[in-house]
């Protein structure tokens, strides 16, 4: 997922993101209404808590029939994701890489390519988001 309007932030040595802010990112990110939208709909309030991911994976996949919404969706879903972990483990952040897909960076300095494991997870309901994370906070 490229995210060109949050524009190109390198330093010219080494290509790393420039800090933005932080908080601004976060909550861009957090947002994730398609997936909020569908989770209200089946009664799941997302509280960017860990509990509200087993939720998540329990309800009814009706987005898989339709191929619009699919990527849309699990885009939302590894944002999701990704919001819950930035909010509850120690030291994880945003970071944009280069070529604008937002990662998680954990404190150990492994990056999660949330988007892609919530892609995966619409698609096919594997890995669940609450064993991502859980494999995510131990780290």
């Amino acid at each position: 997922m490229h995210l060109p309007f949050l524009g190109h932030r390198h330093h010219k040595s080494d290509g790393a993101a420039l800090p933005a802010d932080p908080e601004g990112i976060a909550a861009l990110l957090s947002e994730c209404e398609l997936l909020r939208s569908q989770a209200d709909e089946a009664g799941v309030r997302l509280d960017d808590t860990p509990a509200s991911l087993e939720a998540l994976d329990q309800l009814v996949p009706r987005w898989r029939e339709d191929a619009e919404i699919l990527p849309w969706l699990g885009n939302d879903a590894g944002l999701y994701l990704g919001t819950v972990v930035v909010r509850t483990v120690p030291g994880a952040v945003w970071r944009i890489r280069a070529d604008g897909e937002p990662v998680v960076r954990l404190v150990s300095g492994r990056e999660v390519e949330v988007a892609r494991s919530g892609r995966e997870w619409a698609a096919s309901g594997v890995p669940e988001l609450s064993q991502l994370y859980a494999e995510i906070a131990e780290a």
